[in-house]
């Protein structure tokens, strides 16, 4: 079976823009690439200070202020991308926004103010992107391990890859601004603090150190601005030339440790900007040496922002990593690949019909093809309510090159795909996506029942026709009377379809 999808890629020639905004916990970024020769060249960066880490509260609230430091510099991102098509932007949220106990009361007006979509994405796939990122900016000597870390401001996360694949991805709940906060609240820093923090942290990354320390890597690379400037003040004490090292680290701690508070910090090569975090940041990078070994760790040039352009430049096309992550779905549970395959090339009729009329586009293509990949998954947990385990398997777990939103929207397709829709199926997506998941759902419905039987006859006729939330199904009557539990199926669907909102018609010709 081909594993590769029709493409949702907007061709790009030379001269086109794209640009990825990368929403960290502690500060948000901007990229704008000029497309070259094959090539991406920088033509503009942006940075600002938000720290919305800074705001979050243990409730999942986001004090007032900082939602409207967001929410300002996402205006003024906004403003320089205005005329960037909407397909060559992408704007990743990450650990703060996860966090949140109502996230879509901050992303509407976010969306609003960068004028662009926002996707919130797992620890892992963020993971994915940073080392991507790295990759590009770094290459790999071929046959070659790294370990990349990367330390933002609500979690660090650790990727042993090789070449431009990420082997081990890992994304530990410590951050610069996190770990400042939760063990030095009321600002006090002391030797013992110190201590007990680093074993705490510590724990964290032992979790997976014997994994990461059996795979080994070749040389060990540290991304984002926390270790850049834990970089920059190694350089300007003269203990090393820009790289952290194992003997500079401790060096380091004891004359952060001189001073008794965190405002008093004084390191030399250190920004006013950075000195209410770098605390938290040393912290966790101590504990990353001590528990994986690590001797010297050297700075890369890139992060996430870069990993989010190259991957677009994949997306939609071969190299999409969302095809390799659902055909190892298909392989682990076992999916029935060609009923899949029947289900699909169905599916793929009815909506080339209906597509303009209820203005789905490729990437809606996309979804509903890897929903006809996925949605027998449950069967290999029960057969009983199968499209509900489906669901919440595709919804929970890690897939790689998925936001939260997109796993959401493919768990949602699956999860309606057959029985009663229930009221709540629809409640985690944002609402500019309500009309093309139901209008996707009713067609994976139909595409679903036509091959109930499982059997690889053709269909004869099957003409479908969208006018607003009504559709208009015809089929062969010859085709339908030698198949009476179909016709029994499609009988019953117009209540079921109800719904979604979306009126069915049935017609026998």
């Amino acid at each position: 079976m081909n594993n590769v999808f029709p493409t949702s890629r907007l061709p790009l020639e030379d001269g086109d823009l794209l640009a990825a905004v990368d929403m960290g916990s502690n500060s948000f970024h901007m990229v704008v690439a000029r497309y070259v020769l094959g090539q991406l060249r920088t033509v503009d960066r942006l940075r600002e200070t938000v720290r919305m880490a800074e705001g979050l509260d243990r409730k999942g609230g986001l004090a007032p202020e900082v939602r409207q430091r967001a929410l300002e510099c996402l205006s003024r991102f906004g403003q320089r991308i205005r005329d960037v098509p909407p397909q060559r932007v992408r704007a990743i949220a990450t650990n703060t926004v996860r966090r949140l106990a109502a996230p879509q009361a901050f992303l509407m007006p976010a969306e609003s103010a960068l004028g662009h979509a926002i996707e919130v994405v797992s620890g892992r796939e963020e993971a994915r992107l940073i080392y991507l990122g790295v990759a590009h900016a770094q290459p790999s000597k071929p046959g070659e391990r790294r370990l990349v870390i990367d330390i933002g401001g609500g979690s660090t996360e650790c990727i042993v890859g090789a070449g431009f694949e990420a082997i081990e991805r890992e994304s530990l709940q410590v951050g610069c601004i996190a770990s400042t906060r939760r063990f030095f609240d009321n600002g006090k820093l002391s030797k013992k603090k110190w201590r007990d923090a680093l074993n705490e942290v510590s724990a964290e990354f032992q979790q997976f150190a014997g994994t990461y320390r059996s795979l080994g890597w070749h040389e060990a690379l540290g991304s984002s601005g926390t270790n850049k400037a834990i970089g920059e003040i190694c350089a300007a004490m003269k203990l090393t030339k820009g790289a952290v090292t194992a003997e500079a680290l401790p060096v380091l701690r004891d004359e952060l440790l001189r001073a008794d508070r965190i405002e008093a910090i004084d390191l030399p090569g250190l920004s006013s900007d950075r000195r209410p975090v770098i605390a938290g940041g040393i912290l966790i990078l101590e504990a990353a040496f001590n528990v994986l070994g690590l001797q010297r760790m050297a700075i890369s040039k890139a992060a996430m922002r870069e990993g989010v352009l190259y991957d677009m430049l994949g997306r939609g096309g071969a190299d999409d990593p969302r095809d390799a992550a659902v055909a190892s779905l298909v392989k682990r549970y076992g999916i029935d690949e060609p009923q899949s395959k029947r289900v699909e090339a169905t599916l793929l009729r009815l909506f080339d019909q209906v597509a303009k009329a209820w203005n789905l586009d490729a990437d809606d293509r996309l979804m509903l093809l890897r929903a006809a990949r996925l949605h027998e998954l449950g069967l290999a947990i029960a057969h009983s309510q199968y499209h509900v385990h489906s669901s919440y398997v595709i919804e929970n777990s890690d897939i790689s090159g998925f936001s939260r939103q997109q796993q959401q929207f493919l768990a949602a397709l699956v999860r309606t795909h057959r029985r009663s829709i229930p009221k709540s199926a629809f409640d985690a997506l944002p609402d500019r996506l309500l009309s093309a998941v139901r209008r996707s759902s009713a067609l994976l419905r139909l595409a679903v029942l036509l091959h109930r039987a499982h059997e690889s006859d053709p269909i004869p006729q099957l003409d479908a026709h969208a006018e607003g939330n009504t559709l208009t199904l015809t089929v062969s009557r010859r085709w339908l009377d030698s198949r009476p539990l179909v016709r029994a199926d499609l009988e019953g669907e117009p209540q079921d379809m109800a719904g979604l909102g979306i009126s069915l018609k049935l017609l026998a010709a």
